[in-house]
Protein backbone atom coordinates (compact mmCIF):
# COMPACT_ATOMS: atom_id res chain seq x y z
CA UNK A 1 0.00 0.00 0.00
CA UNK A 2 1.33 2.90 -1.48
CA UNK A 3 1.43 6.10 0.74
CA UNK A 4 -0.93 9.55 -0.78
CA UNK A 5 -0.83 13.36 0.34
CA UNK A 6 -2.67 16.13 -1.79
CA UNK A 7 -3.24 19.88 -0.72
CA UNK A 8 -3.90 22.73 -2.13
CA UNK A 9 -1.76 25.56 -1.81
CA UNK A 10 -2.62 29.63 -2.96
CA UNK A 11 0.77 30.55 -4.03
CA UNK A 12 2.56 31.04 -7.61
CA UNK A 13 3.80 27.94 -9.14
CA UNK A 14 7.47 29.03 -9.20
CA UNK A 15 7.95 29.66 -5.33
CA UNK A 16 5.95 25.87 -4.82
CA UNK A 17 9.09 25.00 -6.71
CA UNK A 18 11.45 26.52 -5.62
CA UNK A 19 10.65 25.85 -1.52
CA UNK A 20 10.30 22.17 -2.78
CA UNK A 21 13.53 21.58 -5.05
CA UNK A 22 16.04 23.60 -3.17
CA UNK A 23 17.46 21.31 -0.26
CA UNK A 24 17.97 23.83 2.23
CA UNK A 25 14.60 25.25 1.65
CA UNK A 26 13.11 21.73 1.42
CA UNK A 27 14.53 20.24 5.17
CA UNK A 28 13.38 23.36 6.61
CA UNK A 29 9.44 22.38 6.32
CA UNK A 30 9.51 19.00 5.78
CA UNK A 31 9.46 16.75 8.77
CA UNK A 32 10.76 13.57 7.49
CA UNK A 33 14.06 14.88 7.16
CA UNK A 34 17.17 16.98 9.31
CA UNK A 35 19.22 17.58 6.43
CA UNK A 36 19.36 17.47 2.71
CA UNK A 37 22.16 17.83 0.58
CA UNK A 38 22.79 17.79 -3.50
CA UNK A 39 26.07 15.58 -3.94
CA UNK A 40 28.43 16.92 -6.89
CA UNK A 41 27.64 15.60 -10.15
CA UNK A 42 29.97 15.10 -13.28
CA UNK A 43 28.43 16.30 -16.51
CA UNK A 44 25.34 14.39 -17.79
CA UNK A 45 25.12 12.23 -15.04
CA UNK A 46 21.77 11.98 -13.06
CA UNK A 47 21.05 14.04 -10.14
CA UNK A 48 22.10 12.72 -6.22
CA UNK A 49 21.57 13.50 -3.15
CA UNK A 50 21.98 12.84 0.56
CA UNK A 51 19.17 12.77 3.18
CA UNK A 52 19.72 12.74 6.96
CA UNK A 53 16.82 12.20 10.02
CA UNK A 54 17.89 12.44 13.30
CA UNK A 55 15.90 9.86 15.19
CA UNK A 56 17.27 10.15 18.55
CA UNK A 57 19.62 12.89 19.81
CA UNK A 58 22.35 10.77 19.56
CA UNK A 59 21.47 8.74 16.37
CA UNK A 60 21.04 10.05 13.06
CA UNK A 61 19.94 7.84 10.02
CA UNK A 62 21.59 8.68 6.55
CA UNK A 63 21.08 7.56 2.72
CA UNK A 64 21.01 8.37 -0.84
CA UNK A 65 18.53 9.12 -3.39
CA UNK A 66 18.35 10.06 -7.67
CA UNK A 67 15.90 12.49 -8.41
CA UNK A 68 14.85 14.05 -11.90
CA UNK A 69 12.54 17.03 -12.82
CA UNK A 70 10.57 18.23 -15.27
CA UNK A 71 9.69 21.73 -15.25
CA UNK A 72 8.38 22.58 -18.34
CA UNK A 73 5.73 20.11 -19.84
CA UNK A 74 2.95 20.63 -22.19
CA UNK A 75 -0.27 20.68 -19.78
CA UNK A 76 1.48 23.58 -17.41
CA UNK A 77 1.88 20.52 -14.94
CA UNK A 78 5.45 19.84 -13.55
CA UNK A 79 6.74 16.67 -12.06
CA UNK A 80 10.11 15.47 -10.17
CA UNK A 81 10.25 11.88 -9.22
CA UNK A 82 13.15 9.94 -6.92
CA UNK A 83 14.52 6.87 -5.67
CA UNK A 84 16.29 6.64 -2.63
CA UNK A 85 17.56 4.35 -0.21
CA UNK A 86 19.51 3.88 2.86
CA UNK A 87 22.04 1.04 3.92
CA UNK A 88 22.02 2.06 7.80
CA UNK A 89 21.11 -0.99 9.95
CA UNK A 90 18.90 0.84 12.00
CA UNK A 91 16.58 2.23 9.21
CA UNK A 92 13.29 0.66 8.92
CA UNK A 93 13.11 2.30 5.22
CA UNK A 94 15.40 0.04 2.97
CA UNK A 95 14.68 1.38 -0.45
CA UNK A 96 12.08 3.22 -2.07
CA UNK A 97 9.98 5.53 -4.62
CA UNK A 98 7.90 8.15 -5.02
CA UNK A 99 7.23 11.43 -6.94
CA UNK A 100 5.94 15.30 -6.47
CA UNK A 101 3.11 16.77 -8.84
CA UNK A 102 2.31 20.15 -9.13
CA UNK A 103 -0.69 20.96 -11.29
CA UNK A 104 -1.93 24.57 -11.38
CA UNK A 105 -5.25 25.32 -10.63
CA UNK A 106 -7.38 28.98 -11.01
CA UNK A 107 -6.88 29.72 -7.38
CA UNK A 108 -3.14 28.01 -6.88
CA UNK A 109 -1.47 25.00 -7.59
CA UNK A 110 -2.68 21.61 -6.20
CA UNK A 111 0.64 19.63 -4.62
CA UNK A 112 0.19 16.06 -4.58
CA UNK A 113 3.00 12.87 -3.67
CA UNK A 114 2.85 9.62 -3.76
CA UNK A 115 5.43 7.35 -2.74
CA UNK A 116 6.39 3.93 -1.72
CA UNK A 117 9.35 1.72 0.02
CA UNK A 118 10.37 -1.23 1.16
CA UNK A 119 10.94 -1.78 4.95
CA UNK A 120 13.90 -4.01 6.26
CA UNK A 121 14.27 -6.72 9.10
CA UNK A 122 12.12 -9.14 7.55
CA UNK A 123 8.86 -9.65 9.07
CA UNK A 124 9.49 -8.22 12.01
CA UNK A 125 9.92 -5.30 10.02
CA UNK A 126 6.93 -5.33 7.81
CA UNK A 127 4.91 -5.72 11.09
CA UNK A 128 6.33 -2.71 12.32
CA UNK A 129 5.63 -0.96 9.16
CA UNK A 130 1.91 -1.80 9.07
CA UNK A 131 1.23 -1.00 12.16
CA UNK A 132 3.01 2.15 13.45
CA UNK A 133 5.68 3.29 10.83
CA UNK A 134 3.33 3.64 7.64
CA UNK A 135 1.01 5.50 9.78
CA UNK A 136 3.37 7.84 10.90
CA UNK A 137 5.06 8.62 7.42
CA UNK A 138 1.89 9.41 6.50
CA UNK A 139 0.89 11.54 8.99
CA UNK A 140 4.73 13.76 9.06
CA UNK A 141 4.09 14.02 5.36
CA UNK A 142 0.83 15.25 5.41
CA UNK A 143 1.55 17.67 8.18
CA UNK A 144 4.59 18.98 6.49
CA UNK A 145 2.67 19.77 3.50
CA UNK A 146 0.30 21.81 5.30
CA UNK A 147 3.21 23.48 7.31
CA UNK A 148 4.79 24.45 3.68
CA UNK A 149 1.20 25.54 2.50
CA UNK A 150 1.46 28.20 5.34
CA UNK A 151 4.45 29.49 4.21
CA UNK A 152 3.47 29.68 0.60
CA UNK A 153 0.29 31.78 1.40
CA UNK A 154 0.94 33.32 4.54
CA UNK A 155 4.50 33.43 5.23
CA UNK A 156 4.63 31.82 8.33
CA UNK A 157 8.43 30.54 8.47
CA UNK A 158 8.50 26.74 8.97
CA UNK A 159 9.93 27.48 12.38
CA UNK A 160 7.46 29.63 13.41
CA UNK A 161 5.00 27.14 12.48
CA UNK A 162 6.65 24.62 14.39
CA UNK A 163 6.53 26.87 17.97
CA UNK A 164 2.79 27.49 17.22
CA UNK A 165 2.40 23.63 16.75
CA UNK A 166 4.14 22.81 19.97
CA UNK A 167 2.67 25.60 22.30
CA UNK A 168 -1.05 24.35 20.71
CA UNK A 169 0.04 20.29 21.44
CA UNK A 170 1.01 21.49 25.07
CA UNK A 171 -2.40 23.46 25.23
CA UNK A 172 -4.57 20.26 24.36
CA UNK A 173 -2.19 18.01 26.67
CA UNK A 174 -3.33 20.60 29.66
CA UNK A 175 -6.92 20.28 29.22
CA UNK A 176 -6.30 16.57 29.85
CA UNK A 177 -4.10 16.87 32.98
CA UNK A 178 -5.67 19.78 34.95
CA UNK A 179 -8.16 17.60 36.26
CA UNK A 180 -5.83 14.95 37.25
CA UNK A 181 -3.83 17.46 39.06
CA UNK A 182 -6.88 19.11 40.51
CA UNK A 183 -8.25 15.61 41.85
CA UNK A 184 -4.84 15.34 43.68
CA UNK A 185 -4.04 16.71 47.51
CA UNK A 186 -3.71 19.10 48.43
CA UNK A 187 -6.34 20.39 46.39
CA UNK A 188 -8.68 17.14 47.01
CA UNK A 189 -11.22 17.53 44.36
CA UNK A 190 -13.57 14.35 44.31
CA UNK A 191 -12.41 11.71 42.01
CA UNK A 192 -15.80 11.49 41.00
CA UNK A 193 -15.49 14.97 39.96
CA UNK A 194 -12.51 14.50 38.54
CA UNK A 195 -13.76 12.14 35.85
CA UNK A 196 -16.01 13.74 34.20
CA UNK A 197 -13.65 16.92 33.92
CA UNK A 198 -10.96 14.87 32.14
CA UNK A 199 -13.33 13.57 29.80
CA UNK A 200 -14.67 16.83 28.35
CA UNK A 201 -10.51 18.00 28.79
CA UNK A 202 -10.46 14.76 26.46
CA UNK A 203 -13.00 15.54 24.11
CA UNK A 204 -11.94 19.16 23.81
CA UNK A 205 -8.36 18.31 23.32
CA UNK A 206 -9.35 16.44 20.33
CA UNK A 207 -12.46 18.11 18.74
CA UNK A 208 -11.22 21.55 18.94
CA UNK A 209 -10.20 22.63 15.51
CA UNK A 210 -6.42 23.84 15.15
CA UNK A 211 -5.91 27.29 14.28
CA UNK A 212 -5.61 28.61 10.94
CA UNK A 213 -2.12 29.81 11.51
CA UNK A 214 -0.98 25.81 12.71
CA UNK A 215 -0.04 23.22 10.38
CA UNK A 216 -2.22 20.15 10.62
CA UNK A 217 -2.26 16.80 8.77
CA UNK A 218 -5.79 16.68 9.06
CA UNK A 219 -5.79 19.23 6.13
CA UNK A 220 -4.30 17.52 3.43
CA UNK A 221 -6.14 14.72 1.50
CA UNK A 222 -4.85 11.08 2.13
CA UNK A 223 -6.72 9.16 -0.29
CA UNK A 224 -5.53 9.29 -4.08
CA UNK A 225 -8.17 9.66 -6.76
CA UNK A 226 -9.79 6.91 -8.80
CA UNK A 227 -7.95 7.75 -11.76
CA UNK A 228 -4.26 8.10 -10.81
CA UNK A 229 -0.83 6.96 -11.85
CA UNK A 230 2.52 7.47 -11.30
CA UNK A 231 4.13 9.82 -13.50
CA UNK A 232 6.73 8.28 -16.46
CA UNK A 233 9.75 10.17 -15.11
CA UNK A 234 10.01 7.87 -12.32
CA UNK A 235 10.67 4.87 -14.58
CA UNK A 236 13.68 5.76 -16.10
CA UNK A 237 15.10 6.77 -12.99
CA UNK A 238 17.93 4.03 -11.83
CA UNK A 239 19.03 2.81 -8.40
CA UNK A 240 20.29 5.44 -6.26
Amino acid sequence: MGLYVETRVRADLDTIWERTQEPDRHQRWDLRFTEIAYLPRAEGEPRRFRYATRVLPFLVVAGTGVSAGERHRAGGDRVSALRFASPHPLSLLAEGSGYWRYVPTPDGVRFLTGYDYRPRWGRPGRLADRLLFRPLMGWATAWSFDRLRLWCERGITPERSRDRWLLELAARALLVAVPSVLAAPPLGLAPLAAVPLTVLGLAAAVLVPPSPHTPAARRCLRTPPARHREPRLLATLEQP
